[in-house]
């Protein structure tokens, strides 16, 4: 089953658990893929955590039943996964702009989000360049914090991290640092086992780094692994975030690999990432 299909069939099964309090195992067990992956998938398609999605859903489907029914709004709290009227009104002023009360009298537009049907790309419109190599392992030397990928924590908190780094010279101290094979700062993303629950990972912000660390930087040793590299052009964000969509979307549905499910990178190799020309690099370790 390629991911596209993993995807959509894990959608097809939240909508009918929509109502029940399913978690984020259940949903990445019915696919068979590990939490971590299916978590990373879901956002980079979909722009959105699982969380929020199942959030979305359930506010829509409450704002029709009501409209058209004449339930009371403390029911259709419970119903739709509150265990207060006000959390559900809080909820509910943030997505569709209005409160229950305003929207049961026809007050104001509300915002409908309809169920996601995944559809891969396959236009062939713009070429991905990309190698495929073998790598023995290696250490980072660097930083790193731990986000909870459930709530979408991870896709807000990482962009101020890389702020923090750029703001306090962080990031020159790991070009100075970098004496490895892979050439500039990383951003490393791996799953985190030692968490309570799952759904967890670290991100890194570090160099390729032969010998010890140095002081107040952690260590990490990156797995040999098969790699495929994907080219990076352009600033950023936005070229980093168009390419891994265009992995998941297109190059892992039409080719015979899926991710091997250790430490992604995304490599940048000039100081300047936010320059119209600027080149990056996503490293996926792979298996057949």
């Amino acid at each position: 089953m390629s991911w596209i299909e993993s995807i959509q069939k894990a959608i097809n099964f939240i909508e009918q658990h929509l109502l029940e309090d399913i978690t984020i195992e259940q949903i990445a067990r019915e696919v068979n893929a590990s939490v971590f992956h299916f978590q990373r998938t879901f956002a980079i398609l979909t722009d959105m955590s699982i969380a929020e999605y199942i959030r979305r859903r359930r506010l829509t489907l409450a704002a029709q039943e009501l409209i058209n029914t004449e339930h009371k709004i403390i029911d259709l709290a419970y119903k739709y996964g509150y265990e207060t009227p006000e959390a559900f009104t809080k909820a509910f002023r943030k997505q569709h702009y209005v409160t229950p009360s305003e929207a049961r009298k026809g007050q104001g537009p509300l915002q409908s989000y309809n169920r996601l049907v995944i559809q891969v790309s396959l236009k062939g419109v713009e070429p991905m360049k990309y190698k495929i190599v073998e790598k023995e392992k290696f250490q980072i030397v660097g930083v790193k914090r731990t986000y909870n990928c459930q709530d979408g924590e991870n896709t807000r908190e990482i962009p101020l991290f890389w702020q923090e780094v750029n703001q306090n010279g962080l990031d020159q101290q790991l070009f100075q640092l970098n004496n490895g094979n892979i050439h500039g700062v990383l951003g490393v993303c791996v799953p985190n086992t030692s968490q309570g629950q799952k759904g967890f990972i670290d991100y890194w912000i570090a160099t390729d780094h032969v010998g010890d660390a140095k002081e107040g930087l952690l260590t990490m040793e990156v797995p040999a692994s098969k790699w495929v590299i994907f080219e990076v052009h352009g600033p950023m964000p936005d070229a980093m975030q168009n390419t891994w969509k265009q992995i998941y979307s297109e190059w892992f549905p039409s080719n015979p690999y899926e991710p091997a499910g250790t430490a992604e990178l995304e490599v940048y190799p000039q100081e300047d990432a936010y320059s119209p020309d600027a080149y990056s690099e996503i490293w996926i370790p792979i298996k057949y």
